[in-house]
C-alpha cells in the first residue's frame, strides 16, 4: 500500500490558524461510515447523533509548555527543545533544533542560570536525552520559561494558552493537544450526561508519532514511535458494559482511538484497567475491536492519521469526505472542524 494513495492537495487558507471564539461553533461532517452518505452540521448538533447507552471515550492527557528555547553555553547558539517523553530523574527525551549543534555532553542554558540542560545521549532524528538541573519546582519553571507547542503550520500567536487545551485535561505529560477534544465545552458534556450517553476518560501522552512525517513509500514500512497510555477500572467495566448492552464505543480523537484498540488487542477484544507504551499502527486493513465510530478532526496528506480515519470509514469515503470539506471551505488541522464516522 502506498502512502500517495492518501494524498489530497489543501488550499493553505484553509489550514486553521486561530481557534474559533466558541469551541462548539466548528463545522461537523458526518459520515455513515458504511455507506459513506454525509451530512454537514456543526459541532453543537453532535447530540444529535448520540443514543442512549453509547459511551463517548474522551483524552485527559494535558499539554505541557514543552517547547523551550536556549543558548548553548560554550557557543551561544541558540536551541530549541521540543519536551517529547519523561524518563526520570528529571530526565527527558527531546526533539532539538538544530540537532547537529548538539552533542553528547552539550549544556543548554533556558533561563539565565534557572534551568539548565546537559545533552546524555544522542538519539536518531534529532532526538536527545536531556537531563535538566534546576532549583525548585520543574514544572512551575516550564510553565514560566515554556511555550505551548503549536504545530509548525499555525504560524499566527495563541492569544489564549487555555485554548490549547481541552476543558477536561487533568494528566499532564503531551506535547501536542489530542485536538478532536478541543470543541467540546463543559456545557456540551453535561447535555450528553443528561441524555444518558456516558462519558468515559483514557490518557495517552502525545508524543513525536504526533510530528514525524511518514517517510517510506510504502505505508507497511513505517514505524510508530511508542507513547504512554493509561485506563483505570472505572473506564473498563464502563467500556465492557456498553458492548454488552449494545452501546457504541465512540472516540474522540485518534489518541483515544489508538488507546482503545490497544487494550482490546491486547485483551481479546475486552477491556480491563491497564497502562503502558503503544506503538500501535491503524491503517486500512486493520480489524476495528474497540470503537464503533470516531469524531476526529482533518488530518494531513499522507499522515498516519489520514491512514487511520481510512481504516474506520474506508479510503475512498474519507478522500471523498476530505474533497467535500475543501470545496465547502471546512477549517482543517488543529484549530478547524470536525467529522463524525458512525
Amino acid at each position: 500500500m502506498d502512502v500517495s494513495q492518501f494524498d489530497y492537495d489543501l488550499p493553505e487558507e484553509l489550514i486553521a490558524q486561530t481557534p474559533l471564539k466558541n469551541r462548539d461553533a466548528s463545522k461537523l461532517l458526518v459520515m455513515d461510515k458504511n455507506s459513506g452518505e454525509i451530512q454537514h452540521k456543526t459541532f453543537s448538533d453532535l447530540l444529535d447523533f448520540m443514543s442512549e447507552g453509547d459511551t463517548l471515550v474522551l483524552n485527559n492527557t494535558k499539554v505541557i509548555p514543552a517547547r523551550l528555547f536556549g543558548v548553548k553555553k560554550e557557543t551561544g547558539a541558540k536551541i530549541e527543545l521540543l519536551l517529547l517523553k519523561e524518563e526520570g530523574n528529571h530526565s527527558w527525551e527531546a526533539l532539538v533544533k538544530p540537532a547537529k549543534r548538539v552533542k553528547k555532553g552539550t549544556v543548554i542554558d533556558f533561563g539565565e542560570g534557572r534551568l539548565i540542560g546537559v545533552c546524555e545521549e544522542e538519539l536518531p532524528e534529532g532526538r536527545r536525552k536531556i537531563t535538566f538541573q534546576f532549583t525548585g519546582i520543574f514544572n512551575e519553571i516550564l510553565d514560566e520559561l515554556g511555550e505551548m507547542p503549536l504545530p509548525p503550520y499555525i504560524q499566527a500567536q495563541l492569544e489564549e494558552k487555555d485554548r490549547y487545551q481541552t476543558v477536561y485535561a487533568e494528566h499532564s505529560g503531551s506535547a501536542a493537544a489530542p485536538t478532536a477534544g478541543l470543541h467540546f465545552t463543559t456545557e456540551m458534556l453535561d447535555k450528553l450526561l443528561k441524555r444518558r450517553v456516558n462519558i468515559a476518560y483514557v490518557t495517552l501522552h502525545v508524543g513525536l508519532g504526533t510530528f514525524r512525517p511518514v517517510s517510506v513509500e510504502n505505508v507497511k514500512d513505517h514505524k510508530m514511535h511508542a507513547e504512554f497510555y493509561q485506563m483505570n477500572q472505572e473506564t473498563a467495566e464502563l467500556l465492557n458494559q456498553t458492548k454488552i448492552q449494545g452501546g457504541r464505543i465512540i472516540a474522540v480523537g485518534t489518541t483515544s482511538a489508538r488507546t482503545l484498540e490497544t487494550i482490546a488487542r491486547d485483551h481479546q477484544g475486552q477491556f480491563q484497567a491497564s497502562s503502558g507504551w503503544t506503538d500501535i499502527f491503524i491503517y486500512p486493513g486493520y480489524s476495528l475491536q474497540a470503537i464503533n465510530g470516531l469524531l476526529t478532526n482533518f488530518h494531513l496528506p499522507k499522515s498516519t492519521l489520514v491512514m487511520l480515519v481510512s481504516a474506520v470509514a474506508g479510503r475512498d469515503n474519507i478522500l471523498h469526505a476530505y474533497h467535500e470539506a475543501i470545496a465547502r471551505k471546512y477549517r482543517f488541522f488543529s484549530f478547524g472542524d470536525a467529522m463524525l464516522l458512525i
